[in-house]
């Protein structure tokens, strides 16, 4: 491990990488599965060091695990991999027997999660959540997963706080996720709440998924494709994407793809599954975040270029999406100290 010096000539903490710890059982969907290690396996600091390590363990001895396709996968780590781990990642299963029909763990789950350390994060993709619920993180506390589950899951563990309609719920140390493509959602909201979104973004590109989708963001859109008779709003977005630093009223959107107001906000959420004004506030934060992270624009500066006018209003909007003030996100995730950075800590 690497050790860094600080300016005072002090050691400091030897670097560490975050390590995350996915959870494979029996039934497992492969490309779930593996969205955790496409994901983390991806982020570096400025020297090129790994953020995150990624490690599968079943919860039997190293060997293979069936998943749901037509093959199995050697796994090389058992249970006690879990009591490493400062996240972990439950993917979904289609066997989780008594855990979805009951809403009880089976003994060799339950021994294998009792391995988890106090403290650690824990996350789960589509049906993993029911692995969480079972095993009581989730009473009291909001959670999501796919929405042709959220009915019976509500069902079976009435102490949880059920939202059917959100791509990912965030509540600290405890994140859940709607399924497949939520999880990525989820795994890079996880990278940008840890080391900022310019890594975050990075990570997207290199594995071609879109940079940001709010977890607010509706799971089910009824018109995702739009019909090839009628217009989409895309023009409408692109357009206003170039103008984020301008005053853009609901009017001058709708103008771009000669609708009425009405009808391009009904059709707006059709397609993005948010309103017009929640998707430019939402545009906004992130250019906002990027520049706090990568100029030496003052703060009524960079509100000014996201389009936010007064450093008031984007002091409020950042409070509202991340919970800190734009001084503080600086603070934490200027480019110049990402080296500071500890990669086992959250923001």
């Amino acid at each position: 491990m690497d050790t860094a010096i600080s300016s005072a000539g002090a050691p400091q903490e030897p670097f560490r990488p975050h390590r995350v710890v996915v959870l494979a059982l029996d039934g497992a969907l492969p490309f779930e599965l593996g969205i955790p290690h496409r994901i983390f396996g991806r982020p570096r600091d400025a020297r090129g060091r790994r953020l995150y390590e990624v490690v599968t363990c079943s919860i039997r001895p190293p060997g293979p695990v069936q998943t749901d396709a037509d093959f199995a996968i050697q796994v090389e780590h058992g249970p006690e991999a879990l009591a490493t781990a400062d996240t972990v990642v439950v993917p979904a299963s289609y066997e989780l027997g008594p855990v979805f029909e009951q809403g009880v763990l089976t003994d060799d789950l339950a021994a294998a999660l009792a391995h988890i350390r106090p403290g650690t994060r824990l996350t789960s993709i589509c049906t993993g959540v029911y692995v969480l619920a079972a095993a009581g993180y989730l009473d009291g506390r909001p959670a999501t997963t796919h929405w042709a589950d959220a009915e019976r899951f509500q069902k079976l563990f009435p102490k949880i706080e059920v939202d059917p309609d959100v791509l990912f719920i965030d509540d600290g140390d405890v994140l859940t996720s709607a399924g497949v493509a939520a999880g990525i959602d989820l795994c890079l909201h996880i990278v940008r709440r840890d080391h900022g979104t310019a890594i975050a973004n990075e990570v997207a590109r290199r594995t071609v998924v879109p940079p940001h989708r709010d977890g607010g963001q509706a799971q089910y859109i009824h018109r995702p494709v739009p019909d090839p008779q009628q217009a989409s709003t895309t023009t409408a977005r692109a357009w206003a994407l170039g103008r984020l630093h301008e005053p853009i009223q609901l009017r001058d959107m709708a103008d771009q793809e000669s609708m009425s107001v009405r009808t391009f906000t009904r059709r707006f959420r059709e397609e993005v599954g948010v309103s017009p004004g929640q998707w430019l506030t939402q545009q906004r934060v992130e250019r906002a975040r990027h520049l706090l992270e990568s100029t030496d624009l003052s703060v009524d500066q960079v509100a000014r270029d996201a389009g936010f006018g007064t450093a008031q209003s984007m002091r409020q909007h950042l409070q509202t999406a991340l919970g800190v003030t734009p001084t503080s996100y600086r603070r934490t995730f200027r480019a110049g100290s990402r080296d500071d950075v500890r990669a086992h800590g959250g923001t």
